[in-house]
This record gives C-alpha cells, sequence and structure tokens, in this order.
C-alpha cells in the first residue's frame, strides 16, 4: 500500500507539469507496466482528480483544471522561489494580498523540509528591504484579473479613470499588456476615441461590465513594452524637459540612460539629441553630468540658469577662474 502510495503521488507529480503523457512515457518513468498506469489514473480520477486522456498520435494524459486545488508537489528550487516570492508579496501593491501570503507562506514552511526551511530563512535573515518613502497605491486584485481577462479574449475593455490631475473620463480601450513597475500597474492599450495608445494607472481605473466586443489585435507600438510603458509613464511625469545635444554617439549614450529617463537620437557618428526631462532641475543636471561627455542645452530657462551656477560653483571648487589663474 506504502509503494502504492508512493507512485500515485510521483504520478500526479508529473501531471502536474504542462504537457501531455503517454502511457508508456509515465510507464517509462515510473517503472511499471502500462496496465498499473492505467490503473492508477483510474485511482486519482476516484480521489477526484480531472485526469483527462486524449487519443491518437498526439494523445495523452494530462491534468485538469478541477473544482478543487490538487496538493501541488515541487521540487526544492521551486518550493525556495514559492516561499521568496509569497515573502515579497506580503509587501506588494495589491490589496488584501498581504495576509493571503502570509497563510500561504506559513502552510508552506510548516511542511517544508528542514534543509529549505534554512535557505529560505537565512534569505529573509540577510536580506533587508528599502523602506519607500512614497508608498504606491494599492490596487483591487478583482480589477486585475478582469483586466488580464480581456487582454487575453481580446475584448474591449470599458472603464472609468481618473487621472493625475483628478479629472474624470469615460474611455473605451482595446487592453493588450499589464505592466508591473514598482508598486504601480499600468495599462498598456489602444484607446479608441483617441485613436491611439495610451498608457493607465490601474488603481485609477473602475472597469464596468459587461465587457465591450471582441477586436482584432493591432502591432503593438514597441517590441520592449515595459520599455515603452517606463518612458511614456516617466515623461507624463515630468514637470522640466530638455532637448540635449550630446557630442558622443547615440549607440554610446544610449548605453548609459535608461528608457524611463529619455530618448535618444542619433545626428550623426559624433552625437546625439537626448529627450530628456525631471521634476526639478537639480535631478536634471545629475543626469546630465552623468553622461560623461560634452553637451548643449538651450531650454528650459530654470535649466541653463541652473547649470551656469554649477559651473561657477565647480569653477571655484577646482581654483580655476578666467585666463586659468588661480584667484
Amino acid at each position: 500500500m506504502l509503494e502504492t502510495s508512493a507512485r500515485l503521488l510521483r504520478l500526479l507529480a508529473l501531471l502536474q507539469t504542462p504537457r501531455d503523457w503517454t502511457g508508456s512515457e509515465l510507464a517509462e518513468r515510473l517503472a511499471v507496466s502500462g496496465r498499473t498506469v492505467r490503473a492508477d489514473i483510474e485511482r486519482l480520477r476516484a480521489l477526484g482528480y480531472p485526469v483527462h486522456a486524449t487519443r491518437g498520435s498526439a494523445g495523452g494524459y494530462r491534468l485538469a483544471a478541477g473544482a478543487a486545488l490538487p496538493p501541488l508537489l515541487l521540487e526544492d528550487d521551486e518550493a525556495v522561489a514559492v516561499a521568496v516570492g509569497l515573502r515579497t508579496a506580503t509587501s506588494g501593491a495589491i490589496a488584501g494580498n498581504e495576509e493571503a501570503s502570509l497563510r500561504a507562506l506559513a502552510k508552506l514552511e510548516q511542511v517544508m523540509p528542514s534543509r529549505l526551511r534554512h535557505r529560505v530563512g537565512t534569505l529573509q535573515a540577510y536580506t533587508v528591504p528599502v523602506p519607500s518613502d512614497r508608498p504606491g497605491p494599492s490596487v483591487d486584485p478583482d480589477v486585475l484579473t478582469t483586466i488580464a481577462g480581456v487582454c487575453r479574449t481580446r475584448e474591449r475593455l470599458r472603464f472609468d479613470y481618473t487621472s493625475h490631475r483628478s479629472s474624470a473620463s469615460w474611455r473605451e480601450v482595446e487592453p493588450y499588456r499589464l505592466v508591473n513597475w514598482g508598486r504601480r500597474w499600468y495599462l498598456l492599450a489602444w484607446d479608441v476615441e483617441r485613436e491611439d495608445w495610451r498608457t493607465f494607472r490601474v488603481d485609477r481605473m473602475l472597469p464596468k461590465v459587461p465587457t465591450g466586443p471582441r477586436f482584432t489585435p493591432r502591432p503593438l507600438p514597441d517590441e520592449d513594452v515595459a520599455a515603452y510603458v517606463s518612458q511614456r509613464v516617466s515623461s507624463a511625469a515630468w514637470r522640466y524637459r530638455a532637448r540635449v545635444v550630446v557630442r558622443a554617439p547615440a549607440e554610446e549614450i544610449s548605453a548609459r540612460v535608461s528608457p524611463a529617463v529619455g530618448v535618444v537620437e542619433a545626428v550623426d557618428d559624433a552625437s546625439c539629441v537626448l529627450h530628456t526631462g525631471a521634476d526639478t532641475v537639480e535631478s536634471l543636471a545629475v543626469h546630465l553630468g552623468l553622461l560623461d561627455a560634452d553637451f548643449e542645452v538651450d531650454g528650459p530657462p530654470e535649466l541653463v540658469e541652473h547649470l551656469a551656477r554649477l559651473a561657477r560653483r565647480y569653477g571655484r571648487a577646482s581654483g580655476a577662474s578666467e585666463g586659468g589663474r588661480m584667484p
């Protein structure tokens, strides 16, 4: 009986992988006959596990979704990864996930062998999270799942939206991707009325049901959706914007500038233009200094004035004056 129970657990673990298993493959993995495999499949079905079978050369056995969640059998590295992910989720941006994550983590750690509990405990003991002085908003998990669902089924989404200026509007979009950046969630979608790509903060969305009709997908605005969204989100929040001519090749500056900080356009082999910005001219000047290349700016006036003030300050600090003489 003990041998049969252990074999059933091994069979269940194999069926939980996202693929179809032929009877001969399962028999080889379990070192039993095909008849025993068929008998074990029936035992799992009797226990309530929905094992589906398909005929033909491409057929096989697969564990389908059922009415209840079956026990998950995890490899060592999988168990550690899940535990670390649950611990991270306890401080996540999805409302209500903290308590659920703690309960799931407690159940997982209770059944973990000591060697794995030690690995997870060591990681937690020597990891120090940096507290955020600007905690992000929480997102309703039902809203997230609703949006993810219409992205998958390619259905239009209608929702009320509140902008960062607190102005309310009604939107109808073709949803494509959810992007998680820091503690915020964003939706990349095609705005039907404005006929353009838009990025929406999920915590500011109130979806309406039922959803709209299905749509034919259009090409995404950029293959790197994360970079596209982060750049759009950053630029929307900039208070100061600048067009900077940099005396260096575009590929060299692109390697130093995150898409969230700016967009680089080549001029020739030795220069490029950087479109960037920031909430303060002080931080913008710091970013420009980190380029480690000569550059020219003609605005905004606050930035030009601040750079001139920095130039005089650095000149005094280095002991230089006009004509190259010491003051």
